[in-house]
């Protein structure tokens, strides 16, 4: 019995501690802090020839499907596949060195 009332509590305390505080994922909170709008992003090509947003910040990474308006993913043929194109990596203070 004492198992499962400390299964239980466990489980409770688990619970309560995914109730903390949101975080604002719009907003980098590296070295340069700043909003995310004020980086630059670039687009990576994944295996299959779609798009993705890519933005590198020297420390973070962020990556994000493009999509069209309609929620299809977007292949435009901009570069072969699993290849990144653009300013990604500009934008930061901070230096990238690969």
């Amino acid at each position: 019995m004492t198992f499962i009332k400390a299964a239980l509590c466990l489980s409770i305390a688990a619970g309560l501690s995914a109730c903390g505080e949101k975080v604002d994922k719009t907003v980098d909170r590296g070295f340069d802090s700043k909003d995310l709008s004020q980086l630059k992003a670039g687009i990576w090509v994944d295996p299959t020839g779609c798009d993705h947003w890519i933005i590198d910040d020297g420390v973070e990474g962020y990556l994000s499907q493009r999509l069209a308006p309609d929620g299809r993913p977007v292949c435009s043929g901009v570069a072969p596949p699993n290849t990144a194109v653009g300013p990604f990596k500009s934008g930061s203070s901070v230096e990238d060195p690969i």
